[in-house]
């Protein structure tokens, strides 16, 4: 494999970022935050425009047919931006699983999110916070020619942004997924505190409420594996963006603040929280690339490449998130500095897709077979 980014991918990594810095600086996402929905269909008609909603799709569904180090570079602008909105929900976790539903879905939901005329989530985690389908037990039963939800969900991501929602439940013992509006009669979305305001996360219920089935049985656990999989690296990859952005703030910082008629970038313990965030920074992007690399090419360790970039991803943009607050001193907790900002997703990330604890059990388990 390559150790480096191709012309193409350094080209659509550079377009990226000069877009983002144009369309969507940080006076702009402090303004989305504020809102209800953290969402701006101005902004998301412009990505839509950029391809960027259809990227990872097939050309023959009106995609890009990116892969997943395209994504990941595209990704990783977008964390470095701080990117609102549901465009993580919508493209990298939503997006695979309706496109691994049959012809009739895609061209009802996922041609529309190509097209950047809708966007989507998935309702995914209960009471017990788990990743692991096992442990959810929302209920689906037939009901005439269609079907009906009863259950709730937690930490749905961008809820009330979205047009529709793939929501996972049990029929008859198996798993399946459905596409619900948000609308629908029976359902009730509640926001809840997050610590990432720049992406809300709700509680869905569902009461008798109707929905369209996608997919059962094996067919929706192997979607669901395979778009967790690449929700994980996508969101791995904004991470590493963000972190990426702490240290460039960072070090400016340290050049320009004096203390004792220096700059504190000249004391040797600003010099090695700096280096040490660095080193987080970029060892988190060998492990992204790798793990999108390994994804895209099928290997049998992808697995398990993801879940290392998830571990040291989340730990790493926590520990940068540390450094950077510590070296702005009080300065790094204010409301005005952005800083603060990045923490917040940090923390937030570190959680979404199964926590570090999760992960590391997986990669024990797929290491000793």
């Amino acid at each position: 494999m390559r150790f480096e980014l191709n012309e193409t991918q350094l080209l659509l990594q550079k377009s990226a970022r000069e877009f983002l810095a144009n369309e969507c600086p940080m006076a702009e996402v402090r303004r989305l935050m504020e809102t209800e929905t953290a969402h701006d269909a101005g902004l998301w008609k412009k990505m839509a425009d950029q391809g960027w909603t259809g990227m990872i799709c097939d050309e023959e569904d009106g995609g890009m047919g990116l892969g997943m180090v395209e994504m990941a570079a595209v990704f990783e602008q977008m964390g470095r931006a701080l990117l609102p909105g549901p465009f993580l929900s919508s493209v990298a976790l939503a997006g695979p699983l309706v496109a691994a539903a049959g012809s009739e879905a895609k061209r009802r939901y996922l041609t529309p999110m190509i097209e950047g005329k809708a966007c989507a989530t998935a309702a995914l985690i209960e009471d017990s916070a788990e990743w692991d389908p096992a442990g959810w037990r929302t209920r689906a039963e037939a009901d005439g020619n269609g079907y009906k939800l009863h259950g709730r969900k937690m930490f749905v991501t961008d809820a009330c942004a979205s047009s529709f929602v793939v929501v996972a439940a049990r029929l008859s013992g198996e798993m399946a997924l459905f596409a619900v509006s948000k609308d629908s009669a029976g359902s009730g979305i509640c926001r809840l505190k997050g610590m990432d305001r720049t992406r809300p996360v709700y509680e869905m219920k569902f009461e008798g409420t109707p929905a369209e089935l996608l997919m059962k049985g094996a067919a929706a656990e192997n979607a669901l594996s395979h778009a967790l999989a690449v929700a994980t690296v996508a969101l791995a990859a904004e991470m590493t963006g963000g972190m990426s952005k702490v240290l460039e703030l960072t070090v400016a910082y340290a050049k320009t603040r004096k203390q004792f008629d220096q700059v504190i970038g000249k004391f040797q313990a600003v010099q090695h929280m700096c280096a040490d965030m660095f080193l987080w920074t970029e060892s988190s992007r060998s492990a992204v690339y790798y793990a999108a690399y390994a994804l895209d090419k099928r290997l049998p360790e992808a697995a398990t490449a993801v879940s290392v970039a998830k571990v040291y991803a989340g730990e790493a943009y926590r520990e940068v998130g540390n450094r950077g607050i510590q070296v702005h001193g009080g300065m790094g907790f204010t409301w005005e500095n952005d800083v603060h900002l990045y923490y917040r997703r940090a923390k937030a990330s570190e959680n979404a897709f199964g926590e570090t604890g999760d992960h590391r059990e997986r990669i024990a388990r797929q290491v000793v077979g």
